[in-house]
């Protein structure tokens, strides 16, 4: 038996194949980590480190967890690298746990508002469009009635590619032609599923950064028209990361918190990279819940991200 565990691909499993480029990486550079060494001391810890960082795990995350690995070598005074995966995988649960605290459930609303408004925010090309497309699927297959609202008007191609999104999952969309109002769009499409009371309405927004000014003006003047149709919307802020970036998702999520208030990410393209490790640092530098993650291209690709099954996974 390997050091660390067979690696072994599930065909059955979605996550474990989504996460597999991840696992892969991780273990072979684990195991390079402890080479030739029977007990941890500071060379595995150094080395650990490294495959931390390298895993786009970030700086000050992996700090934090190889400071808890050395209090539980200074208190065991003895720990064979044979237990090194174990200590690790224990560590980053409760890291996981402590940022994002409660129990999962599944694609169901956290509370009685009707309709339940989501404005969704993120950079051109991290998977915006097609996460907001999968969630209205996953809702619809929960039983709920969804409403779509392309208020990205800035750019043609946004609002082309969520109608053929509503179409694929047959929600209703609200939209005006390009360069029109974004907040008249979310005045319009809240409007409308109130009037057929819709359980769940997904806002689009444009996915702009090279002027922040401009950004958190708009996305104020969004919510607040959004507010005096249905009150308290949107209910949740949802930031979209590409997690195939690994350290360039931190930077978005910087600007975007700052931008706005951010209740909830979601990290895609995670199938596709070795870089699944940026989940455990943004989760724990931003101590926003990461909610969802995109583990392929299939509409059921999008899962609520379970602490426990994905840190089961990452080691198993």
């Amino acid at each position: 038996m390997a050091l660390f565990g067979s690696f072994t691909k599930n065909k059955k499993d979605n996550l474990n194949e989504g996460l597999s480029k991840t696992k892969e990486s991780l273990f072979k550079k684990l195991g390079r980590a402890v080479a030739g060494k029977s007990k941890v001391d500071d060379s595995v810890l150094d080395n650990l480190e490294e495959v931390l960082i390298s895993s786009d795990v970030g700086v000050d995350t992996t700090l934090k967890i190889i400071e808890r690995i050395e209090n539980r070598v200074a208190r065991d005074k003895y720990l064979g690298v044979n237990e090194l995966n174990i200590i690790l995988k224990e560590e980053i649960s409760e890291l996981l746990e402590e940022n994002n605290p409660g129990n999962e459930s599944d694609f169901e609303l956290p509370s009685a508002e009707r309709p339940y408004v989501i404005m969704v925010v993120g950079v051109n090309g991290v998977g915006k469009t097609t996460t907001i497309g999968k969630l209205a699927y996953r809702f619809k297959q929960s039983g709920k009635s969804v409403y779509l609202g392309a208020a990205d008007t800035f750019r043609a191609a946004a609002i082309e590619q969520l109608e053929i999104w509503a179409g694929r999952v047959d929600v209703p969309l609200i939209k005006q032609k390009m360069g029109s109002d974004p907040a008249s769009v979310a005045y319009d499409t809240l409007s409308s599923a109130k009037s057929n009371n819709a359980d769940v309405v997904i806002i689009d927004t444009a996915g702009r950064l090279h002027n922040k000014l401009n950004l958190m003006n708009e996305l104020s003047k969004i919510k607040k028209v959004m507010s005096r149709i249905v009150p308290g919307a949107p209910h949740e802020v949802l930031l979209i990361l590409d997690g195939s970036t690994g350290q360039n998702a931190f930077e978005q999520a910087k600007q975007f918190t700052r931008a706005t208030e951010v209740t909830a990410m979601a990290l895609t393209k995670l199938d596709g990279t070795a870089k699944g490790g940026v989940v455990i640092g943004i989760s724990d530098q931003f101590k926003i819940p990461v909610k969802y993650i995109g583990i392929g291209e299939k509409m059921e690709h999008l899962r609520i991200f379970n602490k426990k099954e994905f840190v089961e996974t990452l080691f198993s």
